[in-house]
């Protein structure tokens, strides 16, 4: 979606007009259901836009409790819901691939790392170091789903994640005894046919 164009200014009460006829189309039309669910998408989309005004003036305001002073924009920036709001209007100045650094940023105790982007299908393949050493299958899934959560209001062109271990993970040793060696059994013999 884009914003609207530099030279059509919008107007609140323009849309809020645009937005009743619609409503009033889709009751007129008979359907029940597809009236309420246009009425739901009407409410889901004003709460949305609210709460992104809403946190837009909250990072303006200045430091707060979480908050350095420093660069408005890179507050508004650093937000996942403001960074949703820009982004769905195509109004985020930052590219796809520092978009991608900063959400995965978000999920520093991960340690990911970008191994590549696949444009097609929309899946970003990471490399994540073993958790704690131990070659744990659990730390990928983890990984995962921390960083699509993280990717999906910064960068909603990434579809997909694939998360990778690091190459070269420790082995996991396995410590017990084991069978009995021929140069542990003692001197071997020699036999002959």
């Amino acid at each position: 979606m884009s914003a609207a164009p530099a030279g059509r200014p919008v107007s609140a009460q323009e849309t809020g007009r645009r937005v009743e006829e619609i409503l009033d189309r889709l009751a007129a039309a008979g359907d029940p259901a597809a009236a309420t669910a246009a009425e739901e998408l009407v409410r889901s989309l004003m709460d949305f836009y609210g709460a992104g005004l809403a946190r837009v003036l909250q990072l303006l305001s200045g430091p707060g409790e979480g908050r350095t002073p420093g660069d408005p924009l890179a507050r508004l920036l650093g937000d996942d819901l403001v960074a949703g709001l820009l982004v769905l209007h195509d109004l985020h100045p930052e590219d796809r691939d520092s978009r991608i650094a900063r959400a995965l940023d978000s999920v520093r105790d991960h340690d990911l790392e970008v191994v590549g982007f696949d444009e097609r299908s929309g899946t970003l393949r990471l490399r994540a170091a073993a958790g704690g050493g131990c070659g744990c299958a659990g730390s990928g899934a983890g990984a995962r789903q921390a960083a699509e959560e993280a990717l999906a209001c910064f960068a909603p062109e990434v579809t997909g994640v694939d998360v990778q271990a690091t190459a070269g993970e420790p082995a996991l040793l396995q410590i017990g005894t084991g069978p009995r060696t021929a140069a542990a059994a003692g001197p071997a013999t020699a036999k002959t046919r």
